[in-house]
């Protein structure tokens, strides 16, 4: 699980790709996911270990996608460290396996929103909203980046699913002009993936991304800036989901003592955190002792 980062300076291009194979299959695990949602998934790291790789430290993006077929929601996360998360709803989305593009598209839908939002570490947050154009999130990304950042890209992502459900593989490329770079190259490049047996199935078959992004800059001259890794991680902890429950009130806590115990779930993880009847006492005690003083 890593991501390679390269630039063609004279052409002015920049290149990202990226392998999250093992972190897309512990995640179809972790999910329960049937072979329709395990993909979708894969898609939604891919792409977020992709724009996660343009941010700057302490930085951090999510994307969304709501559906409009079988997918209601996925939302995929990653920061500036390479730490990435995600979860789907539902995680039984039917298909039969094989599950190619064309299966995730149609799982999606077409008439769905694509939302990205960054944690920049200003003030405000940015936040951009496009239509879904084809239900494949390369695609859909690639406008996003075109319209929204007004920066011409060209996203592609590759996650096949075998006949018995499980992914093979999961990764993607991110290429894109710079200020002064030539968009004639980067359609020059775009057109060269074409040529090339589907990214998925590179990969799957133990090619790395060094070896994708050398086939797709062909001759052009270009050097590898960097190589990190990617990993799963979650941000959730037990002080995190304390906090969540102060933040209900007062009276919401009182009603949570009375039952005995409050549960929560993170979606992205899956990991239980249980508040006993004493430990929500205390936080309501802490809560009216606020408010009265």
């Amino acid at each position: 699980n890593y991501v390679v980062r390269a630039i063609a300076r004279e052409a002015g291009i920049r290149g990202l790709a990226c392998s999250v194979s093992e972190i897309a299959q512990a995640t179809a695990r972790r999910h329960q996911a049937t072979s329709a949602s395990a993909a979708v998934l894969g898609y939604g790291l891919t792409g977020a270990a992709l724009l996660g790789s343009l941010l700057k430290v302490r930085q951090h993006v999510a994307i969304k996608i709501e559906g409009s077929r079988e997918l209601r929601k996925l939302v995929a996360e990653s920061d500036s460290y390479g730490h990435i998360r995600a979860y789907i709803a539902p995680a039984d989305i039917p298909g039969q396996p094989p599950i190619g593009p064309a299966e995730v598209a149609v799982a999606v839908g077409q008439e769905g929103l694509l939302t990205v939002v960054k944690d920049l570490g200003v003030k405000d947050l940015y936040e951009s909203v496009v239509p879904l154009q084809t239900g494949r999130l390369d695609a859909d990304l690639t406008y996003y980046l075109m319209k929204s950042e007004q920066v011409p890209s060209f996203v592609e992502i590759g996650v096949p699913v075998d006949n018995s459900g499980a992914v093979r593989a999961a990764g993607g490329l991110l290429l894109q002009v710079m200020p002064d770079g030539d968009v004639s190259v980067l359609s020059q490049m775009a057109d060269r993936l074409d040529d090339l047996p589907p990214l998925g199935e590179m990969l799957a078959a133990g090619e790395t991304p060094e070896y994708v992004l050398d086939l797709v800059f062909g001759g052009q001259p270009y050097e590898v800036l960097e190589t990190f890794p990617l990993e799963f991680r979650c941000s959730c902890s037990r002080e995190r989901s304390e906090r969540a429950i102060r933040l209900i009130g007062a009276e919401e806590v009182a009603s949570l003592v009375e039952d005995g115990e409050a549960i929560i779930d993170c979606q992205f993880c899956h990991e239980r955190y249980i508040f006993d009847r004493a430990e929500l006492s205390a936080i309501l005690d802490d809560l009216l002792r606020e408010s009265a003083g």
